[in-house]
């Protein structure tokens, strides 16, 4: 009797999620969660942009009910999914949470379509902050029947919202990290002579190629400026950078008080 209530209970508190970027680093890694907890998970939506193999695997394995690629119209497709725009996907019914692991402004519509259907986004990526924090923003805080809310993935974010959790006021200061990439001990004339080959190889990390290349130049780390800015409703002034080639400490916040 009690493991067949257990497993009613379960089943009920499965979160069905969509994952727009899905073969991308950061859906992978989504779908890597999916699969150690498949009890409280399930895929409803998938999409992807141009690794059409790695998808249609993925199709395979999970099983969506919609699937994006290209944003080809919607039609019922043979193998029992329809094919559907991301924007379709974002405003699902049956989509719980969404996962925007899209890289540049591929997903800003999909997105403000979510905001505005109420639902729980994971952003990953900070170019829609970036390009229309402004609006995106200002949707959330309109204060529907199920506001929307915005979960940052993107590791420097999500260690500001886990750290401001239970505290009733906004921190001081935010601060950044940031490893300095590859070139922060290269002279300007060694600046001059750097490869793609360089650029790509990260000291701490494995990312996609733009990321890396941005990090790289640490414009990466402004476009971090700019989210954390419009997500924690934090002045331009109050957030700063902190060069830390370690990589430990992802960032930080400091409270009234002065403690970090």
């Amino acid at each position: 009797m009690y493991d067949s209530y257990e497993m009613v209970d379960n089943r009920l508190n499965i979160k069905k999620i969509a994952i727009l970027g899905s073969t991308g680093s950061i859906g992978q890694q989504t779908l890597d969660v999916v699969r150690a907890l498949p009890d409280n998970f399930r895929v409803v939506g998938l999409s992807a942009g141009d690794n059409l193999e790695l998808l249609e695997k993925q199709v395979d394995e999970f099983k969506p009910n919609l699937v994006c690629y290209r944003d080809r119209r919607l039609r019922l497709n043979a193998d029992g999914y329809k094919m559907a725009t991301m924007e379709e996907i974002a405003v699902h019914p049956e989509v719980d949470i969404l996962m925007v692991a899209t890289s540049g402004k591929a997903s800003l519509k999909a997105l403000l379509a979510a905001v505005k259907a109420g639902k729980k986004i994971a952003l990953s990526n900070k170019e829609p902050l970036v390009m229309a924090g402004e609006i995106i923003m200002a949707e959330i805080k309109e204060g529907r029947s199920s506001p929307s809310e915005i979960l940052p993935v993107d590791s420097e974010h999500s260690a500001i919202w886990q750290s401001m959790s239970g505290e009733k006021r906004k921190p001081a200061r935010i601060i950044l990290t940031a490893s300095g990439g590859p070139f922060i001990r290269f002279s300007a004339t060694k600046m001059a002579e750097v490869t793609v080959e360089q650029a790509l190889k990260h000291p701490s990390w494995q990312m996609g190629k733009k990321v890396t290349i941005d990090s790289a130049t640490l414009m990466n780390k402004g476009l971090e400026v700019i989210e954390a800015h419009w997500l924690f409703d934090m002045p331009y002034e109050n957030i700063d950078i902190l060069i830390h080639p370690q990589s430990i400490v992802h960032s930080m916040i400091e409270l009234e008080d002065g403690s970090i």
